[in-house]
């Protein structure tokens, strides 16, 4: 359960690859986070998808564009109208690798929306690059390798401290009391490891087009939720090097061994109708060792961020 308000969800708008499909709309992923929602690469025909889904735009404070290939951002000038619709004059942020910053500041002006765009380019470099603060979690951005300069992007929620409602009701901690423990740290000889413990926040790992690459597992480490593109194979891998892609191999593998909790694959190729590369990767999940469960999601699917459990148990 999260701290904040609302839950913390990943709504699939679209799945496609470079082409959509008839089961398969261009890309688009809005996540759910403690009352507010970021936009992930919004490609052609995400306004209808999210109308579909029943995604609510005033909600949607950021836009987070991985690279400058239009399936991952054609669609934010039609979301930006759609945004104006719903509160006129309002802010929204888009965020990109700098190399996109003229791509995505004209799409931002053909929209002609009545709302108030601000253009963030951000350096792709091999180490963490602080993007935003997400309703108290960190938003970050680490190079990958693509065709063209492109951003993981990985969002982290502070430890935070967790009240066992038994071992307060056994010390005697009852209504202000508790504030006053946990700012204070001890009260009337009990002391704040006495009763709760240490919870290490959620994390969401956000990866699309890239060759595999190690900056690939630096993104997803431990993640609740990691979203990762297996747009090709195994048995094609040498076209998903060349088009600068993974398989579902390597997206299984690396989740596995990066200690992702939940993956879900996506930016299928028209080749493949899913199941292949579902079972491909949970293969690859098994033969590493990891305990990854494994979805190839599907528009419209919605998918929780799996809850984080506390990371010691209450002092004896």
């Amino acid at each position: 359960m999260s701290l904040g308000s609302g839950p913390r969800e990943l709504v699939v708008l679209g799945t496609a690859g470079a082409v959509p499909t008839r089961e398969r709309n261009h890309n688009g992923y809005l996540l759910r986070w403690d009352g507010t929602s970021v936009l992930f690469d919004p490609g052609e025909g995400i306004q209808r998808q999210m109308l579909h889904a029943g995604v609510s735009s005033p909600r949607i404070e950021r836009i987070c564009v991985t690279h400058r290939h239009n399936d991952h951002c054609l669609g934010v000038p039609g979301v930006l109208n759609r945004m104006a619709q719903d509160r006129p004059g309002r802010e929204v942020t888009v965020h990109g690798p700098e190399d996109a910053f003229d791509h995505l500041r004209a799409l931002a002006v053909v929209a002609q929306a009545n709302v108030r765009v601000t253009v963030q380019g951000h350096p792709a470099l091999d180490e963490e690059v602080p993007v935003a603060d997400v309703a108290g979690s960190a938003l970050t951005a680490r190079a990958l390798d693509h065709r063209v300069p492109a951003l993981g992007y990985r969002l982290v929620e502070p430890e935070h401290e967790t009240f066992s409602p038994d071992a307060l009701r056994a010390a005697g901690i009852t209504g202000p009391d508790v504030g006053r423990l946990q700012r204070q740290g001890e009260l009337r000889g009990v002391r704040l490891a006495d009763v709760s413990s240490r919870r290490r926040g959620q994390v969401f790992a956000f990866v699309m087009d890239t060759r595999l690459c190690p900056a690939v597992a630096e993104v997803v480490r431990d993640a609740d939720l990691a979203v990762l593109e297996c747009t090709f194979a195994e048995r094609d891998a040498d076209l998903a090097r060349t088009r600068g892609h993974l398989t579902a191999r390597q997206a299984g593998e690396t989740a596995a061994r990066a200690g992702v909790r939940s993956l879900v694959l996506t930016h299928v190729s028209a080749r493949y109708d899913g199941a292949e590369l579902e079972e491909e990767a949970r293969a690859a999940v098994a033969a590493a060792g990891g305990r990854t469960t494994v979805q190839v999601v599907r528009d419209l699917d919605v998918v929780p961020v799996p809850p984080r459990a506390a990371r010691s148990s209450v002092a004896a």
